[in-house]
């Protein structure tokens, strides 16, 4: 009897950094939202859209990791912004 796993099945661990990256693109996007100015808000959107396509085919994990450190950074920064500004 043959598996059911198709052969491209993510390991465990690939699934787990998948889940985390999808969750760090939605939280971008939500906070992007936030952003007062229209023109901003659709310059930051397509950016993020943009850099997630663009990497989405990595698979060499230390760079995965590191741009996983980016993307948080660039959240946090927007989000001190979003404060700063009282948004």
């Amino acid at each position: 009897m043959a598996s059911k796993i198709p052969t491209t099945a993510l390991t465990l661990k690939q699934f787990l950094h998948r889940q985390s990256i999808l969750g760090l693109y939605r939280k971008m996007l939500r906070t992007i939202r936030h952003v007062p100015d229209q023109t901003d808000r659709k310059y930051l959107r397509d950016w993020a859209r943009d850099e997630f396509r663009r990497n989405r085919n990595a698979t060499d994990q230390d760079a995965i990791r590191m741009m996983i450190i980016q993307a948080n950074n660039h959240l946090e920064e927007l989000q001190r912004s979003l404060a700063l500004a009282g948004n």
